[in-house]
């Protein structure tokens, strides 16, 4: 017998480097469990449809348990040998039950027996992820929630725009992780399809049971089409993409406690178990982990975008070019989990300063619009109160000073319809209370907006 579980074929022996090169164990042995749990399902059903005795069925079953466990004991051991996952177990099987291992592989190809290793262990991970942005949500709640009246310079361009709760900010990061938690849990519709029983590539001439064995691994449903079943890695795409616009979403907002951190802001501090300091200049306390979350993002893109590039030119069915589909699924789905992890810690223990924040809103020019707003409603018309309130900033600019610094005498040399209760407008508070239009950050528009992510 061949030394290669595929060798009958082949007359020569390869050289170990060049199976080395085309091994994929060193990596896809993260598809163990998964490899066992298929098999189990795929054995079971040999035997319910007659295809192998039962008393085989059940010597297998056997052999396959004994891997379970070593597998859970860390026991097993790999090699280049046997390739990939799938010939080494098989090899190992082979070593605890004998030449009966080699029925397994009834009805099956390692090209549907891989695609449902995949389905399998996507599904599990992104049911982790999911958790994990839950937790995410819980937290910016609750920082929501004890930040409602805290103000803070809203910005566009990173120019001081308006003043908003900070709880408003939270709260679109909020909106975010919410629209990145329905796209996983969107996916897992087309992940949750078993692959198994299509064989290399059409199907099997014996009388198998997919959808049987797809019960026993807890898919929902089986694929229609066998060239589509084993080629597929749309799937692993739309995780990949997903985890992009999710580490997006986490860079962003990354980016702001990294200024608001810093010297120039002052608006947060983070905890000693988040930072880390300089090996020269004593004073330091850098923001590492949110930099590092920041940094990664572009390896998730990295990832999306090899995948996108193998995919490309790929005709049906299987080519061996997908095997470069797993090392960047595994590295996202790290990646994922463990940057939702420091962030989420990060996020639940750092320290806002609110006074620091609102003195921000005090000597700026955020309250710009509530003059223009005012003038509006005197009756003058937006465009004219724009342009009289942009002159007037200018002028402020140029003393020094700022729009509540202006006399009321001033004022009404601009306009005389201006009155006292102007100062009132001016306040930074009073520009975030009264801005209660749907979704705005009005204080009872927060309050309303918690309450309803509270159950969603």
């Amino acid at each position: 017998m061949s030394e290669k579980l595929w060798g009958g074929r082949f007359e020569e022996k390869s050289e170990a480097w060049v199976d080395q090169f085309g091994a994929s164990i060193e990596f896809d042995q993260k598809l163990a469990k998964e490899d066992l749990l298929g098999s189990l399902a795929h054995v079971q059903m040999l035997g319910k449809c007659k295809i192998i005795p039962q008393e085989e069925v059940e010597t297998i079953v056997g052999g396959l348990n004994k891997l379970v466990e070593k597998l859970a004991e860390n026991k097993l051991h790999f090699t280049s040998v046997n390739e990939d996952i799938h010939l080494n177990m098989e090899k190992l099987l082979h070593d605890e039950i004998g030449p009966v291992a080699g029925k397994l592989h009834t009805a099956r190809s390692r090209n549907d027996q891989v695609a449902t290793d995949m389905h399998l262990y996507l599904k599990n991970q992104v049911v982790e992820i999911i958790h994990g942005v839950n937790d995410l949500l819980d937290i910016l709640i609750e920082k929501a929630e004890s930040n409602i009246q805290t103000i803070m310079p809203g910005y566009t361009h990173l120019q001081h725009a308006q003043p908003i709760s900070l709880a408003h900010h939270l709260l679109a990061y909020h909106s975010m992780f919410k629209r990145d938690l329905e796209r996983l849990e969107e996916s897992l519709k087309r992940i949750d399809i078993s692959p198994l029983g299509c064989a290399a590539l059409a199907g099997t001439t014996f009388p198998i049971d997919r959808h049987y064995a797809a019960d026993l691994l807890g898919f929902s449903k089986i694929y229609s089409n066998s060239l589509d079943g084993v080629s597929d890695r749309d799937f692993i795409l739309e995780f990949l993409s997903n985890s992009s616009i999710l580490m997006m979403h986490l860079s962003r907002f990354c980016e702001e406690i990294i200024l608001w951190t810093s010297h120039e802001f002052q608006f947060a501090t983070l905890t000693d178990a988040f930072s880390t300091g300089s090996s020269i200049m004593p004073q330091k306390k850098n923001p590492d982990m949110a930099e590092l979350i920041r940094g990664k993002t572009g390896r998730v893109y990295g990832n999306l975008f090899s995948l996108l590039t193998v995919l490309k030119g790929l005709p049906l069915a299987y080519n061996k070019d997908l095997q470069e589909d797993k090392e960047g699924m595994f590295d996202t789905v790290e990646t994922v989990l463990q940057s939702l992890r420091i962030f989420t810690g990060m996020i639940a223990t750092i320290q806002f300063h609110s006074d620091t924040m609102k003195k921000a809103t005090q000597k700026d020019f955020s309250n710009a619009t509530e003059l223009a707003d005012y003038l509006a409603t005197k009756g003058i018309p937006f465009r004219e109160a724009h342009e009289i309130v942009g002159k007037l900033v200018l002028a402020c600019t140029k003393k020094g000073i700022y729009l509540q610094d202006v006399s009321l005498a001033e004022y009404q040399k601009v306009a005389p319809i201006i009155e006292a209760d102007i100062y009132y407008f001016l306040e930074s508070d009073t520009a975030v209370a009264r801005r209660t239009s749907a979704g705005g950050t009005a204080f009872s528009e927060i309050e309303a907006a918690i309450a309803k992510a509270k159950l969603s």
